[in-house]
């Protein structure tokens, strides 16, 4: 098995695991009467909420409210299995406002790092490092989405959203070298994310390229 097929056949397998661990967790939600689209809407307030606190300065805080409100990236989608209410709608509502999301999160970094940081140096490189991975993000996103609208399946790619959250939660939950390191790697997961997206689809389309 070639190494891109073991690590898809690992994600795929951590997908089902915290996809049945979701359903579970949220089946007691369903007798409230909350929808799934209320969740995908408390998720985007929990963001802004966090780069707010980002913003403000408060690292650990806002690091931790980063992975609250990604749980709701889970939970929404589990919701609408759970209660059987899985909508086109729901699928664009909830893509449509993650990027919102990470928008409102990492402008937020971005305004800590400006308000925060110790020289002009330490600054800029966390500016820069929010930069990329906003730019990445928002362009991992973008490139499914023109490639499904293509008719090409594009779900690859090392850091696709539940990775970039993880790994931006837990980066603001340590110290300050120690983040940014791990926001480095995040930024270069997202750029290799993007790479792959073209490369998959390059792949796809080499038919076109022969005839």
């Amino acid at each position: 098995m070639a190494y891109s097929d073991a690590v898809a056949t690992f994600r795929t397998t951590i997908q089902l695991q915290t996809r049945r661990f979701a359903e579970w967790a949220i089946a007691p939600v369903a007798r409230t009467g909350i929808t799934p689209n209320g969740l995908t809407v408390i998720g985007l307030f929990l963001n802004i909420g966090a780069g707010v606190v980002l913003a403000s300065g408060e690292w650990f805080p806002g690091g931790v409210l980063v992975l609250v409100a990604g749980a709701f990236d889970m939970f929404d989608g589990a919701l609408a299995r759970v209660m059987n209410q899985r909508t086109a709608f729901g699928a664009f509502l909830d893509s449509t406002l993650d990027r919102y999301s990470e928008v409102a999160v990492l402008v937020g970094l971005q305004l800590a790092f400006l308000r925060a940081a110790e020289s002009d140096l330490t600054m800029w490189v966390g500016v820069t490092l929010a930069m990329v991975i906003l730019a990445n993000s928002l362009m991992t996103s973008y490139a499914r989405a023109r490639a499904e609208g293509l008719g090409l399946d594009c779900e690859v790619g090392l850091f696709q959203r539940p990775e970039r959250v993880i790994g931006l939660g837990a980066a603001l939950l340590l110290p300050y070298n120690a983040m940014i390191v791990v926001l480095t790697l995040v930024a270069l997961g997202t750029l290799v994310t993007v790479y792959q997206r073209v490369l998959h689809v390059w792949r796809l389309t080499a038919s076109e390229r022969t005839q």
